[in-house]
């Protein structure tokens, strides 16, 4: 039986599961969004998800990663802001978008430790003016930033202000899932659709922009100089960077180990 597989409806995992959708012959593919992936892993509704790495940390039960393969930045990632009306230093209340809880707990590490903030957090719709009708700040992720990229709203780019802070990269989600989840040729199915998907990010951005509208030059841009899809060494030390932040903000109950599904040829 082919493994169910979870994977966000984001444009930038597009390039992740270019592939696989044109060759089914691994994985049955399905789509949400990153909180509802690790929902649905936990579940048992899908055998892998695209999840939040923050969610891997706070899984009851020990999860495994797909190895070179994530949803990261190494310095502006565009689509994951915070905007806010006025000084950011008044903010004292801030609407979530809980599409990623990665990212409200990174917005949390950030707001503590460079701004020293710690505002009243409330659930919200993705809609900017609904929530700073409501909030002094707004956190909105993925596919919706693309739109608000004009707003006259001060902003500040989580994936920038984390490289600034830390000076390395920041890993948003990656490919998990139960030990004994993936064979060996299966995970290598997932770091070669990476590869190939890589080499498609023209195509991949004119099919978003025929599909969503926008600028298919600022979707290919934001493909190729905003999100990072390999998980080596430096993502690697900032994940264990962010959950040793996650552990001492009490945001997780214990930094984890990471353990790795085996790839084909020994990856």
């Amino acid at each position: 039986m082919r493994p169910r597989l979870g994977a966000v409806s984001f444009l930038n995992t597009r390039p992740l599961v270019y592939t696989l959708e044109r060759d089914p012959v691994h994985f049955d593919l399905s789509y949400s969004v990153p909180s509802r992936c690790a929902t649905e892993l936990a579940s048992g509704a899908i055998d892998v998800g695209l999840i939040p790495t923050i969610e891997y940390a706070r899984s009851a039960e020990p999860y495994s990663i797909a190895p070179g393969v994530a949803i990261a930045t190494r310095g502006a990632v565009l689509t994951v802001r915070l905007y806010y009306r006025g000084d950011v230093q008044q903010i004292k209340k801030v609407a979530l978008d809980l599409s990623s809880r990665t990212s409200v707990a990174l917005l949390q590490i950030l707001l503590r430790e460079k701004f020293a903030l710690d505002p009243v957090f409330v659930d919200a719709e993705p809609n900017l003016g609904a929530m700073l009708a409501t909030a002094d700040a707004a956190l909105v992720i993925g596919d919706p930033v693309f739109a608000l990229l004009d707003q006259e709203y001060e902003s500040l780019d989580l994936g920038a202000e984390w490289v600034e802070m830390t000076g390395l990269p920041f890993v948003f989600a990656f490919w998990t899932g139960r030990a004994g989840a993936l064979d060996g040729a299966q995970t290598q199915a997932l770091l070669e659709a990476k590869i190939e998907g890589l080499g498609h990010i023209g195509e991949i951005a004119r099919t978003y922009s025929g599909e969503h509208g926008g600028d298919p030059v600022l979707y290919e841009r934001y493909l190729q100089e905003h999100i990072e899809f390999d998980l080596d060494d430096r993502a690697l030390q900032g994940l264990r960077l962010f959950y040793a932040k996650a552990n001492e903000h009490g945001l997780i109950p214990a930094v984890p180990e990471l353990h790795f599904f085996a790839a084909e040829d020994g990856i």
